[in-house]
């Protein structure tokens, strides 16, 4: 075919596919995504941060750092000046520790559910419209179950809903759902608790928890990561490789 005809193929193409494709002819990398930090640099060391335009589970058992990396990540957007969405499944979010965490109210929109059928049905509205830097979807009150009956393709609705779009979609859960729609999986898991001995004369064997370490593991991301270290450890004489593994630890409010 001559170069003159396939110029003229090419613009007619471009031509009928104006506002509804942007740049059908230039190639674009699905992996690589813009990373904003999730307020925890340990977890950014680990994960690279968390990427805008895609989806991003963050999954582990009750107490197991879940809600401490979504307040550090809210934290971390709001003060940058973005608007970002919690929606609730469970109406759990607690604002006094919100702010504690350095949320700012003022730049978040708390959407308050009873159920996962409102909390689905909430996030795709939200991430339609646009605009917000970040939507947290909360389900990690929602049992795992229930969450495993919803369809593939709902996952896949919201992936391509804030593809090409500066919005990062956080998922909550107990475990990972979303599978391949997911861009990025990483699973917490509690360490040893810190107590510290309460000043309360009357019992003097009371102890307040101080905190606990929070170890996160990457079980699949289609992330271009920076640079990493490689970790040897060693069981017995027979060296392995081991998976990439960030620690931080946790707080609670009276400890600081």
């Amino acid at each position: 075919m001559a170069a003159s005809s396939l110029a003229t193929l090419r613009s007619k193409i471009e031509s009928d596919l104006r506002g509804r494709v942007a740049s059908p002819f230039a190639y674009r990398d699905r992996n690589a995504f813009e990373l904003v930090s999730t307020g925890i640099a340990e977890m950014d060391a680990l994960m690279g941060g968390l990427p805008r335009g895609a989806m991003t589970e963050i999954c582990g058992a009750a107490c197991s750092g879940r809600t401490s990396l979504l307040l550090s990540a809210l934290a971390s957007r709001t003060a940058e000046g973005d608007v970002c969405v919690l929606v609730d499944a469970r109406d759990s979010f607690d604002p006094l520790t919100g702010n504690a965490a350095g949320i700012a109210l003022g730049k978040l929109l708390w959407v308050r559910c009873q159920n996962i059928e409102q909390a689905l049905r909430a996030t795709d509205l939200l991430i339609q419209a646009g605009g917000f830097g970040m939507v947290a979807v909360d389900l990690s009150d929602v049992p795992a179950r229930t969450v495993r009956q919803v369809p593939l393709n709902a996952w896949f609705r919201f992936r391509k809903a804030v593809e090409d779009t500066p919005t990062i979609l956080l998922l909550l859960e107990q475990e990972p759902h979303a599978k391949t729609c997911a861009s990025l999986v990483v699973r917490l898991e509690a360490g040893k608790a810190q107590w510290t001995q309460a000043a309360v004369s009357c019992y003097p064997f009371a102890k307040l928890l101080r905190g606990f370490s929070v170890s996160g593991d990457v079980v699949r991301s289609r992330v271009q990561m920076p640079e990493q270290r490689v970790v040897n450890i060693r069981e017995g004489t027979q060296p392995k490789m081991a998976a990439p593994r960030g620690v931080f630890e946790t707080g609670t409010i009276w400890s600081r």
